[in-house]
Order: C-alpha cells, then sequence, then structure tokens
C-alpha cells in the first residue's frame, strides 16, 4: 500500500533517548536498574509521571509526588537531578531529521507524536518547524500508549491509520498504534530504523 505519512516519537527517536539517561541515573545513584520505569508503571494512570505527560501537573509539583511514589517504593532519589539530566539530551540526532526532509520532499507528511511535559525549556519547541503536526500529551491531556494520542495525529493530517507508519522506542506504544492498523517500526538502533522505513516507503532516507 502507498503510506501518506510517518509519524515519529521525539525522545529515543528524533532526539536522544531519556530511557538511556534515567538507567544512567540509576547506575550512578545505585539505584537498582529499571527501579525508576517499573515505579512509573505501577503508579499507572494516577501517578505522578501520567499525570506530568497529560500537562495535569507541572515539574514543580511533579518533583515531590515522584519523589513520594519512590520512597514508597523502597528507595530515595532526586527528581529534579534526574530530570535536568533527561532535558541535557534531548538533541536531534541529524540522520532523523535529514529523513524527515526527504519525507516531506516526496510528498509525504510527518508528523511527531511525543509524551512530554511543560517547561522543557527549548527541547521540542525548535522541532516543531520539521513536521507537518505536532502533537504533544501535555498539549492534548492524553499520552500514548492511549490510542486517542494516535487518531489525533491522523486527524490532523487528514489521514486514516493505516495510511501510517509509527516509529517508537517502546514496544506498548506501538502495539497500540499497530491495534489501529498503523505500520510500526520499534527503535532501538537509529540506522536500522530508518533502514527498516526505507523498505516500507521505498525510498532512500539516508
Amino acid at each position: 500500500m502507498r503510506y501518506k505519512a510517518v509519524l515519529f516519537d521525539l525522545g529515543g527517536v528524533v532526539v536522544g533517548s531519556p530511557l538511556a539517561v534515567i538507567a544512567r541515573y540509576e547506575a550512578v545513584r545505585g539505584i537498582r536498574a529499571g527501579f525508576l520505569n517499573r515505579v512509573v508503571v505501577t503508579a499507572g494512570a494516577a501517578g505522578a509521571w501520567a499525570r506530568l505527560e497529560r500537562g495535569e501537573i507541572l515539574l514543580e509539583a511533579f518533583y515531590p509526588a515522584f519523589e513520594e511514589e519512590c520512597a514508597a517504593a523502597g528507595c530515595s532519589i532526586d527528581a529534579r537531578e534526574m530530570m535536568a539530566r533527561v532535558s541535557e539530551v534531548t538533541v536531534p540526532r541529524p540522520a532523523m531529521l535529514e529523513a524527515i526532509r526527504r519525507i516531506r520532499a516526496r510528498g509525504l507528511l510527518a508528523a511527531a507524536v511525543t509524551n512530554n511535559w511543560v517547561a522543557e525549556g527549548e527541547g521540542t519547541g525548535v522541532l516543531r518547524a520539521h513536521f507537518d503536526a505536532f502533537v504533544e500529551s501535555s498539549v492534548a491531556g492524553v499520552r500514548k500508549p492511549d490510542p486517542r494520542i494516535y487518531e489525533l495525529a491522523c486527524a490532523k493530517l487528514r489521514i486514516v491509520p493505516p495510511e501510517a507508519v509509527m516509529l517508537d522506542d517502546i514496544g506498548s506504544n506501538l502495539k497500540t498504534a499497530r491495534a489501529l492498523g498503523m505500520a510500526t517500526i520499534r527503535v532501538a538502533d537509529p540506522d536500522s530504523a530508518l533502514g527498516e522505513l526505507e523498505e516500507l516507503l521505498g525510498f532512500p532516507l539516508r
């Protein structure tokens, strides 16, 4: 089939990976690997991280709330330090920006679909010009993997989900996109992911 659009996650795909930073933070602080992600998952939709990404709380309220959740799970952390480290890696990957440029030059659409939070400084703001649509969880009030965020992106692009390819570094986010009919690519290594995307689209991106 002919795809009309490519949807990109930002962190871990178009910019550096916050997951890698959090893993390093755990290692440096002597926190067992995967602890922070387990806190986020266990807390679920009512947790501090989910509320931050839906724009329901700001960073200043997030810090103590997340620290409390971590303490309840058995570990003391400095949430402000952790998030400062995360913000430092939101640097664009040139190869991804070039791929997006080529996609749009071929007449296809490109959208960002990102779980983010308010007050990230310039983190994602500088990227807006590269996309035809920019869907942020903190603005939309809904976060991946909720299907509504993908439906919102498709509506903005005036396409239906089966006409899109979605790139993300988190499997659970792609599972929902796939259920809507999108083609999906899990991004572990950016270059390999671009190779997969080239096969789907049928033209070079690198």
